[in-house]
């Protein structure tokens, strides 16, 4: 941890570069926060395929951190790692979405699956079993852990095609009282209630304590493979109930 000095001198090198905007302050900067880049990396990254190379993913992130240098402002009452994560992630999945790395095939199956579970979740009130997901898939219950595993890639991104609020934005707009983001983040945690209990506590575990899927893995007894797909199943289920609702957050 920095003592109150560093924490001092890193203050005072923020304010040299917003009125200098020198170069070199800004390496510095870079390199101070560089661990923050492979933190968020190292969490985008869980379900990576092989063909997508992990330091490009890094390299996109670099300029994420530099977007974040440039565009912080000072007066602001929000801590820098906050906003730069966002910005840093933000470029990585921009990165990602330009790769298109799933196959046409994959996205349908996917896209098939995703409605099943908005849908049946919709009828039930409650979150589907995995024996009524088959059963409305027309799948046999080892075909559906397959499809699952497979989807695992698809959450490399798991919510953002659904949350039309840009939180980097409302953060640069309002940092201290966005509506937006507070119905975004009213939404989310709505969302996140109605997941089976496992589920409910790996969402929790992995987006607010920031944990890994190996660090859940040994906290649950589980395996981080059950984790994943755990993780996964999660993740539709929450993209299928804010699809329903994605015009509460426009």
């Amino acid at each position: 941890m920095e003592s109150d000095a560093n924490r001092i001198d890193w203050q005072m090198l923020w304010v040299k570069y917003k009125e200098t905007n020198s170069v070199e302050l800004r390496n510095a900067l870079a390199e101070h926060y560089l661990p923050l880049v492979r933190f968020v990396c190292g969490r985008l990254a869980v379900s990576l395929p092989p063909h997508l190379d992990r330091d490009d993913l890094l390299s996109s992130g670099f300029f994420g951190l530099l977007d974040a240098i440039d565009r912080f402002d000072l007066a602001r009452n929000i801590k820098f790692e906050t906003y730069a994560a966002l910005r840093i992630r933000g470029a990585m999945i921009d990165y990602l979405r330009s790769k298109d790395w799933i196959p046409v095939s994959m996205r349908q199956r996917i896209r098939k699956y995703e409605q099943a579970v908005a849908k049946l979740e919709n009828e039930l009130g409650r979150a589907a079993t995995d024996k009524e997901l088959a059963a409305a898939l027309n799948i046999s219950l080892e075909e559906l852990q397959t499809l699952i595993n497979q989807c695992n890639s698809a959450t490399i991104i798991p919510l953002e095609e659904y949350l039309k609020t840009d939180v980097s934005e409302a953060i640069d707009t309002n940092p201290a009282n966005s509506t937006e983001l507070f119905e975004l983040k009213d939404t989310l945690a709505k969302a996140i209630e109605r997941l089976p209990e496992k589920e409910r506590t790996v969402v929790s575990l992995y987006y607010y304590e920031e944990l890994t899927l190996k660090e859940i893995a040994l906290i649950l007894h589980l395996s981080e493979a059950r984790i994943s797909q755990l993780h996964t199943k999660a993740i539709f289920r929450m993209r299928g109930y804010l699809a329903q609702n994605k015009e509460d957050l426009v």
